[in-house]
């Protein structure tokens, strides 16, 4: 079931109408290639080249190898992709061509806001600014910049367009992670802009798949984690906030829509449209996929020292979120998996 679910992923990515022709005989390079949303970016470039014959030099750029080979052990074994071990912040070790470049690696995790806050802040500043100066040094046809849902703060005006941004405050501890996000989206406008870099800009929402990690301490991958392992799902909070989803492989073929269609210094939502829900009605409705469990929701003890979190983890002060995808639907993508087929899928590649 889990290779079914993931071959028909690929499949539903690489199928799209889009011009891949444009990104054959290049060098592409995927920083962070170890995560969640970078490996899955790495996985449909493999498929291209092997479905389309793109004959692409595919470059995974990470800091662990260990992680990259439990990943792709056997693509890098059969010479498919080429590993380079690095921290991005500093130059990678390639002297060749980089036509097209996703910049994907981050900290995004909220168990590192508190923790380390630097070490967050400097892949999207000091990573995002290197990545782009190689970018204008070598003559780069499509860089792609993983930004966040985060930079819009906290708005009242719904659903959230790519204008729309509220409140954020840059001395809470856990903006962090939404300034710098926003800054690398300004040095992608600026290296556009002063020097033509062809940088484009997706804000990906809360995005969730095959391969995600159900030890990440966001609240899908507790509720996924939660039926996997046929336990009762644990709101650690009022479960009123809301929240837009969307899943992997709809979220990809937003990514490379964006890096083959979309206009350069230009942002875009990627989130399926169906509108917003509450993180209580998500626990519901994943606990409800397997009746025959019998899984319950049920509200932590809020008495009880501590949140359930690790130490460091800063949660989010955002109440609401429904994001409005009309300016990549007007490029040609439309969502196909919805968040019950989405969570069912998900969880059953676990299992």
């Amino acid at each position: 079931m889990k290779e079914a679910i993931r071959h028909q992923d690929l499949e539903a990515a690489t199928t799209a109408d889009l011009p891949w022709c444009n990104m054959a005989g290049s060098t592409v390079l995927v920083t962070g290639a170890a995560g969640f949303l970078a490996s899955a970016v790495v996985r449909v470039l493999l498929h291209l080249n092997a479905t389309r014959h793109l004959n692409m030099t595919i470059l995974a750029f990470a800091r662990s190898e260990a992680k990259v080979r439990r990943l792709f052990q056997a693509e890098l074994d059969a010479g498919d992709l080429t590993f380079l071990q690095g921290d991005v912040c500093e130059p990678p070790p390639w002297d060749g061509p980089l036509e097209y470049i996703f910049h994907a690696a981050s900290l995004a995790s909220p168990n590192h806001y508190g923790t380390n806050p630097v070490g967050v802040i400097l892949p999207n500043v000091q990573g995002t600014r290197l990545l782009l100066e190689l970018a204008r040094e070598r003559h780069n046809r499509g860089f792609l910049f993983f930004s966040s849902s985060e930079v819009y703060g906290e708005v009242t005006r719904l659903p959230i367009a790519e204008t729309d941004y509220g409140w954020l405050d840059p001395t809470a501890p856990r903006s962090c992670y939404a300034e710098s996000k926003r800054l690398g989206e300004t040095l992608c406008v600026a290296y556009h802009k002063q020097y033509g870099v062809p940088a484009r800009i997706v804000r990906p929402f809360h995005t969730y798949g095959p391969g995600m990690d159900l030890h990440d301490v966001r609240v899908f991958s507790e509720f996924v984690a939660n039926v996997v392992a046929r336990r009762d799902i644990q709101l650690k909070s009022s479960g009123e906030a809301t929240r837009s989803f969307c899943y992997l492989s709809d979220a990809v073929r937003g990514f490379f829509t964006v890096l083959l269609r979309g206009e350069p210094g230009v942002a875009y939502n990627v989130s399926d449209d169906g509108g917003e829900i509450s993180i209580k009605a998500l626990a519901q409705l994943v606990a409800s996929l397997y009746p025959e469990l019998c899984l319950k929701v049920v509200l932590a003890d809020q008495n009880l020292p501590g949140d359930g979190h690790p130490k460091g983890y800063l949660q989010s002060t955002i109440t609401r979120q429904h994001a409005d995808v009309s300016r990549l639907r007007a490029l040609g993508w439309i969502p196909q998996i919805s968040i019950p087929n989405g969570f069912k899928r998900t969880i059953e590649s676990y299992l």
